[in-house]
């Protein structure tokens, strides 16, 4: 896979972790996960995150991966 289409999906990683903290802070989101707020803050603002937090995300928000990751599909898994 080409090197642009790998940082153009990187990119647009903040906006979907973003839509799926929602109206919630991101203090309360990070409670939520269980990780520091400053780790939601630095992957909102472009920091690449951790595999461990995108797999406590998916598991906990019920999100699926090709979305995080890839914008395929539907947020959530299992709704519509």
């Amino acid at each position: 896979m080409a090197t642009t289409s790998v940082n153009r999906h990187k990119r647009k990683l903040p906006q979907r972790l973003a839509q799926v903290r929602g109206d919630r802070s991101q203090r309360q989101f990070a409670r939520d996960l269980g990780v520091f707020q400053q780790n939601v803050n630095r992957y909102e603002s472009g920091t690449t995150p951790h595999t461990d937090f995108l797999i406590t995300l998916a598991l906990k928000e019920h999100v699926s991966m090709d979305w995080l990751l890839l914008g395929k599909g539907r947020m959530r898994k299992g709704r519509a």
